[in-house]
């Protein structure tokens, strides 16, 4: 990674901008994560909706500051304020089809056929069967809160439902005026892509400590994982004590040795003794 003194400047101020981001950004992915399963709400008000669409635009906004790879935008953060400026004007189909393509369409017969096999295979394996079963009540529950939210929303009139979203947008910070204040603000080099080893170690310390906190049900504790992804037993060697069939030394007394150097080389032989 080539490091400039002009990329190392954009970097610390990168690092100062999520500083001030970083509580918001843990509270907000949290919320994803309890969102997509880890969760499953009672009750999913209009206000959710739009905290999950703040949610990931925050998110967006982290990925940005520590520039993880511009090719990844899975949090659509930029599209989520688009949803919720129109949302505000009565526009909420779009705002159905997102959380629908974000939080169902899960493939539970699959899933249930890979759990039958599991269990009826000859070498069953009990770690692998709790983690399909965990699985896929994580699905379910991203299923259901879907459910949730559409119920929230096709119960109220459209006057109704359009003053719960633009309540709940104000006490977000997205009335359309911040909106366009935010739009802009993701436009800042700030937000481009800036690849630096400071973000990237940033990065790496935050999502370390976020996923320790995230995966703390009984299946995600590495004990009562599956053998796919349980700790190897035994050490592998390293690559480098393997000696690669046709290895030659590059340097040798009697080989490429420009300099004539006198040093001892002891050359490698074969099965029969014979050098090679």
């Amino acid at each position: 990674m080539v490091t400039t003194p002009a990329a190392e400047i954009m970097a610390k101020q990168k690092l100062e901008a999520f500083e001030r981001l970083q509580s918001e950004f843990e509270t907000s992915f949290y919320f994803v994560q309890e969102v997509h399963g880890q969760w499953r709400f009672s009750t999913f008000p209009v206000m959710e909706s739009v905290h999950y669409l703040h949610a990931l635009w925050v998110c967006e906004c982290k990925d940005r500051l520590l520039s993880i790879y511009k090719n990844i935008k899975r949090f659509e953060g930029r599209y989520c304020l688009d949803l919720l400026r129109r949302w505000q004007a009565g526009e909420t189909a779009n705002v159905i089809a997102f959380l629908h393509r974000k939080l169902d369409g899960f493939p539970f017969v699959e899933l249930t056929h890979q759990i039958m096999e599991a269990k009826t295979a000859r070498s069953a394996d009990d770690g692998l069967v709790r983690r399909l079963v965990h699985g896929r009540v994580t699905l379910l529950n991203r299923s259901m809160n879907l459910m949730q939210a559409l119920d929230a929303i096709f119960v109220l009139s459209e006057d109704d439902l359009r003053n719960e979203v633009q309540g709940a947008c104000a006490q977000y910070g997205h009335s359309p005026s911040q909106i366009e204040q935010q739009l802009a603000e993701m436009e800042d080099p700030l937000y481009s892509y800036v690849p630096h080893q400071l973000l990237a170690q940033r990065n790496m310390l935050v999502m370390n400590k976020m996923g320790v906190n995230v995966m703390t049900l009984p299946t995600d504790r590495p004990g009562e994982r599956s053998w796919k992804v349980s700790a190897p037993t035994e050490p592998m060697p390293s690559f480098a004590v393997n000696m690669i069939e046709g290895y030659q030394e590059l340097v040798s007394p009697s080989h490429n040795n420009i300099m004539g150097h006198r040093f001892v080389d002891r050359p490698e032989k074969d099965s029969h003794g014979f050098r090679v």
